[in-house]
């Protein structure tokens, strides 16, 4: 069994290092995202470089490989809490193969999506709820930054309205995922007090500036 778990963590490190928005960005618009932008190969600075049609199947992709990697743990016969923790090992796997993908020089992104993709997998329903924060917050002030970490920072406590006390272990997660989202954001968090953060206007087009 201890083989099949380190078997499964690799394969889900693998899933991460799959590097959506760099190979869509080459092979499509010869264009590198990690050179322009925030440098980062995730789907909001894959948005800001090359657009909506390119960031929507990166950040679909990036999201389905999270999803998958945690779907790995079925292929053991673990149930319970042992269960609920391989899952969080995959997740932690494809995370840092998202941040650090093997098959892009272990230069990639902040995770965002791909861990989006593990938490739909461990907690559908306040992941939904998370979402809809992200979404409204995002049409609202038109900061892709302050909608992740606003619905990481809620997910915790979405997890509780959801499951209670009677997943305390989700709750852990749900609040581990709420401080490395803020950890990974530290410089959009001082862009954000400076005023100097990008806007992103995904669902209707920036207005003109006078």
């Amino acid at each position: 069994m201890t083989l099949t778990i380190c078997i499964l963590i690799v394969a889900g490190y693998l899933l991460g290092s799959i590097p959506s928005a760099v190979w869509i960005g080459k092979w499509f618009y010869h264009t590198d995202v990690r050179l322009h932008g925030s440098h980062n190969a995730g789907a909001t600075n894959t948005l800001r470089v090359l657009g909506r049609r390119a960031a929507l199947p990166v950040f679909v992709i990036d999201a389905a490989k999270g999803y998958a990697a945690v779907m790995l743990s079925h292929f053991t016969d673990l149930e319970g809490d042992a269960l609920f923790f391989l899952k969080i090992g995959l997740t932690a796997a494809a995370i840092i193969g998202h941040i650090f993908p093997i098959f892009a020089g272990f230069k990639g992104g902040k995770g965002v999506a791909t861990m989006c993709g593990c938490m739909l997998a461990i907690a559908p329903i306040p992941v939904l709820m998370s979402l809809a924060t992200f979404i409204i917050v995002l049409a609202t002030t038109h900061y892709v930054s302050l909608g992740s970490m606003t619905g990481g920072v809620l997910f915790p406590f979405y997890v509780l309205i959801v499951n209670g006390t009677q997943s305390p272990y989700k709750i852990v997660f749900g609040g581990v995922v709420a401080i490395v989202l803020i950890i990974t954001h530290r410089k959009n968090i001082q862009r954000l007090r400076q005023g100097t953060e990008n806007k992103t206007f995904l669902f209707w087009k920036r207005p003109k500036e006078q």
